[in-house]
């Protein structure tokens, strides 16, 4: 079995053929697809799809910081009312993004801080974004962490000493997706001294998509890809990393 832990397939590029990107997630083996949330608009295209593919896919409900701007609080407001009525295994997606815009980032921390204390109080993990911040989501969670954080770093990309300073918060994972399998990236080479109990699958679609079909749209049957290089690069067999990341996975998201 496979989990991708992190596919946002409720997104306009899936509205034309879903169902055939469901079966071959299926056929490649991926049995649960976790879908975290962007902003408000997007709530009832994820929810439409769980009601859909019920057995397959599963919510988490947060603020993307590249929806973050001077309403942050409203939508907030409404997200967090959401959360607590629905069903849903994680705060996210959720972090800092400094790549496009650092307009907004003392609201981005802000919003960043308030969604942690949801998932203590809720006891959920959270899952965090990001891109060009690891400084300012490292001074967050420095001085949020307690035994309620756990969490996932969705699409880590960092160095060894990142990715070992992220393990020592506790119950957290690496979410690894297709720039794994980029030829240049450095993440193998990053991530080799950290063993395989710490990490666990994703594709981020319809982005990131993995060699050898790099700069298409991206699907959950490819968290395949990604599992086969790291057999690969780990020296273990790919039955071996299916079982070690879903189990990741499971624990991490209290899920069957």
């Amino acid at each position: 079995m496979l989990i991708d832990t992190h596919a946002h397939i409720y997104l306009p590029q899936f509205e034309e053929d879903i169902d055939e990107v469901m079966k071959r997630a299926s056929h490649s083996g991926v049995e649960k697809i976790l879908l975290p949330n962007i902003d408000l608009e997007s709530v009832p295209q994820m929810k439409n799809l769980i009601q859909r593919y019920p057995d397959t896919c599963i919510g988490m409900m947060g603020l993307h910081p590249c929806s973050v701007d001077e309403n942050y609080i409203r939508v907030l407001d409404s997200l967090e009312k959401e959360l607590r009525e629905g069903i849903y295994i994680a705060v996210g997606e959720i972090g800092v993004d400094l790549y496009w815009d650092k307009t907004f980032l003392p609201q981005q921390k802000d919003a960043f801080r308030i969604q942690i204390d949801w998932a203590k109080e809720l006891n959920l993990p959270i899952a965090i974004h990001a891109r060009d911040s690891f400084d300012e989501i490292f001074e967050v969670l420095d001085a949020e962490n307690d035994d309620r954080l756990s969490g996932v770093f969705h699409c880590f990309t960092g160095s060894t000493d990142q990715a070992q300073r992220v393990l020592n918060y506790g119950d957290f994972k690496l979410g690894i997706g297709g720039v794994y399998t980029f030829k240049n990236s450095g993440l193998r080479e990053a991530l080799l001294p950290i063993s395989l109990e710490h990490l666990i699958l994703e594709t981020d679609a319809p982005y990131l998509t993995p060699a050898p079909y790099r700069g298409k749209r991206n699907e959950p049957s490819y968290t395949r890809l990604v599992a086969e290089k790291m057999a690969e690069v780990y020296g273990e067999s790919i039955s071996e990393v299916e079982r070690i990341t879903s189990m990741n996975a499971q624990q991490l998201f209290q899920i069957q």
